[in-house]
């Protein structure tokens, strides 16, 4: 994401007990689980929310998605948009009921392998409670009809992201928590899975999502659906679907990259096309530095809403307002893909581990293509006072978590590490950290540990200064 001031987130026992276990069991399903014990261990619900350090009731416990399949239609006259999502998960402790995020939409009805399940809600956590306990290691499906009309999120510093209107559309952005304005799932960068989207809109608009597009076709009534397919495991806040009037283009891809399809609408199609354009070249240049681009198509969803007031590195097609389209913000961007998208945070505490390292790429691009040293851009960040105000891998509070010093303090720790490591070996860690954690999620920790390894010495001095130090060195 470009930096956020925001103008720019479950067998029975015997017979032998058998009158207990009968009893166990009507006191559990009274209870409101669903039995099938082990030895007279009955399964529990799994947790709402995981704790997060700024969002501890993102996400939820007991589970682990594999795979998403979402079936959409949207009204852009009404707002209203109606779904089905299918959710494929394993489940990691003996389940009598899981949880589900979902901000604002009607549940109308929700089943777990094909089995109908109570639903209750409180607030944004839809509890669900199937017909029979799911066992530890157990692979379930879950199935959600919902509706009504997507609200977006307001942050805590003042953005606005989720589902949000245009003139003749929507633009979908989640980061950090708005993709549950539209569909129900497990929203933690921690629980990434594949993705299949279908959608469905009006004759004469275009919908655009991640990945793949495998099919579009035209009903009798001109209404256009599209599929679309993310085989590479992905984190919640990066889906995104987009739907107005579009331009879309394919472009063959860079040397050694994959297939390109832009997307911007019709007004700004041809002022964006020659940068649009660049993309397969840029992700080429990216891939020589970082290590082989990750996903299986690139692109970019350029709109002329405003409302979106930052761009942000929805996987592989990151969408920006036509005001942030600039070749700095798509370099930044398209580094995203190897750096937050495929290795992803653990927590949202580690998100420098993202901005930091796209806000060196800005730094690198310029270094090797116009002739900018990243000492340069290095100096500037450190003469910013703004960059001083708390540690990049410790925001303070939610917040803080766009603020200056998690993007150009965390530029700083790589240009530092760099200057003592050395070029060879900070290069062998840029292209190796993207390559060990491919489609994972890693914290600082993995990280500094990580670089320490590569460098084969300890570097607690440079994190204690730069990564977690409070207030600035007096040298850069």
């Amino acid at each position: 994401m470009t930096q956020r001031n925001r103008t720019d987130r479950h067998h029975r026992t015997g017979a032998a007990a058998g009158g207990l276990a009968a009893a166990l069991t009507a006191l559990a399903l009274l209870a409101g689980g669903c039995t099938e014990a082990t030895g007279g261990v009955l399964g529990t619900p799994g947790a709402a929310g995981l704790r997060d350090p700024y969002f501890p009731k993102l996400g939820n416990g007991g589970y682990d998605v594999g795979h998403y399949a979402l079936t959409l239609a949207y009204d852009p006259g009404t707002g209203r948009l109606d779904g089905t999502a299918e959710i494929t998960a394993r489940a990691t402790q003996d389940l009598s009921a899981f949880n589900l995020d979902l901000a604002g939409l009607t549940v109308d009805r929700a089943s777990v392998d094909d089995a109908p399940a109570a639903v209750n809600r409180a607030g944004n956590e839809l509890t669900l409670r199937p017909r029979e306990e799911i066992r530890e290691g157990a692979e379930f499906r879950t199935t959600v009809t919902y509706g009504g009309v997507p609200e977006p999120i307001t942050d805590a510093d003042g953005s606005r992201e989720g589902w949000l209107r245009t003139d003749d559309g929507a633009v979908a952005v989640g980061e950090p928590a708005g993709s549950m304005t539209w569909f129900p799932g497990n929203h933690h960068p921690s629980d990434k899975a594949a993705y299949e989207l279908r959608l469905t809109v009006p004759a004469g608009l275009e919908g655009l999502s991640n990945g793949v597009r495998t099919a579009r076709r035209t009903a009798a009534d001109g209404r256009v659906t599209t599929e679309w397919h993310t085989a590479e495991p992905m984190a919640s806040y990066l889906a995104t679907v987009a739907i107005g009037r579009y331009e879309t283009a394919s472009a063959a891809p860079g040397s050694g990259t994959v297939p390109v399809l832009t997307a911007a609408e019709r007004p700004i199609a041809d002022a964006t096309a020659p940068l649009r354009d660049e993309i397969p070249e840029i992700v080429a240049r990216q891939a020589r530095r970082f290590g082989p681009y990750p996903f299986s198509t690139a692109g970019a969803i350029v709109t002329e809403n405003e409302a979106l007031g930052y761009a942000l590195e929805t996987q592989t097609r990151p969408v920006f307002p036509a005001s942030a389209f600039d070749r700095t913000t798509l370099v930044h961007e398209l580094a995203h893909q190897w750096f937050g998208n495929s290795v992803s945070p653990a927590s949202w505490r580690d998100l420098w581990l993202n901005e930091g390292f796209a806000t060196y790429a800005e730094w690198l691009y310029t270094e090797e293509y116009e002739h900018v040293p990243a000492r340069t851009h290095f100096e500037r960040a450190f003469a910013q006072e703004t960059n001083w105000a708390f540690p990049p891998a410790a925001p303070p509070t939610a917040e803080n978590l766009f603020d200056p010093p998690v993007y150009q303090r965390g530029a700083m720790v790589l240009h530092k590490l760099r200057e003592t490591v050395g070029d060879r070996t900070f290069d062998e860690i840029l292209r190796g950290w993207p390559a060990k954690y491919r489609h994972a999620n890693a914290s600082t920790d993995d990280f500094t540990s990580y670089a320490e390894s590569v460098a084969g010495r300890d570097l607690d001095e440079l994190w204690d200064v730069w990564l977690y130090g409070d207030g600035k060195p007096a040298k850069p």
